[in-house]
């Protein structure tokens, strides 16, 4: 089995013409094995580093089986990218209009900061996605997201515009979130060198102590 044969398959890439029959347990269980598996070697070794045979076997599987469920890398590689764009934008999802500004805001950073601790490889390989150019995620970049951070961007100003909220560019603010919560996963590393290896639960805790000072004494109007 090439990377280019075609067929129906529980998973199936992008431009597929032939409709995929509906997934059975097993065939929905052993997708789940083989994107966490490949998560983690396109988030070490990028989409061109990676092989099919460790993609495989990472999953446990064998090449052939995996390519019965994701017919091609890219197809796999794709479909691993709009997982960790799924779990990462649901926080933001959650951002509730009619909620407590500064209550909202800091259970969004909180959110992030702890998928920052427990899938790190999440963050990364969407990091390097992104600095790549997106060629994989361009369209949904100016697409689902685009419309999601217009949609929240526009509950900020809200909070801004009634006094809620101290004045601020609603965009910049959801990038700030993004990064200062983010840079925990991405240069994990290097604050492990400066900080220590064996703190990591101090250093989230600490992070998060910070950033909520930081965030509350900028955004929240004094009395």
């Amino acid at each position: 089995m090439d990377l280019d044969e075609s067929g129906s398959r529980p998973g199936q890439g992008p431009g597929d013409d032939v409709k995929p029959r509906k997934a059975t347990r097993i065939q929905l269980r052993n997708q789940e094995r083989i994107l966490e598996g490949a998560l983690s070697i396109f988030a070490s070794s990028g989409f061109r580093g990676a092989t099919v045979d460790e993609l495989a076997k990472a999953s446990g599987m064998t090449k052939p089986n995996l390519l019965y469920y994701f017919r091609s890398k890219k197809a796999l590689y794709v479909a691993v990218l709009e997982l960790v764009l799924e779990r990462w934008l649901e926080p933001l999802e959650q951002l509730d209009p009619d909620g407590n500004p500064a209550e909202q805001i800091l259970t969004y950073m909180r959110a992030k900061l702890a998928m920052s601790k427990e899938r790190p490889e999440d963050s990364r390989l969407f990091a390097n996605e992104i600095l790549n150019g997106a060629p994989m995620l361009g369209t949904v970049l100016q697409g689902h997201l685009k419309e999601l951070v217009e949609q929240k961007a526009a509950v900020i100003r809200h909070w801004c515009d009634t006094g809620q909220l101290n004045r601020v560019d609603p965009n910049h603010l959801i990038f700030m979130l993004w990064a200062t919560t983010q840079h925990y996963a991405d240069f994990e590393v290097q604050v492990a060198a400066l900080l220590g290896e064996n703190k990591r639960d101090k250093i989230y805790q600490d992070a998060a102590t910070t950033l909520e000072t930081l965030f509350m004494h900028g955004l929240l109007p004094r009395k």
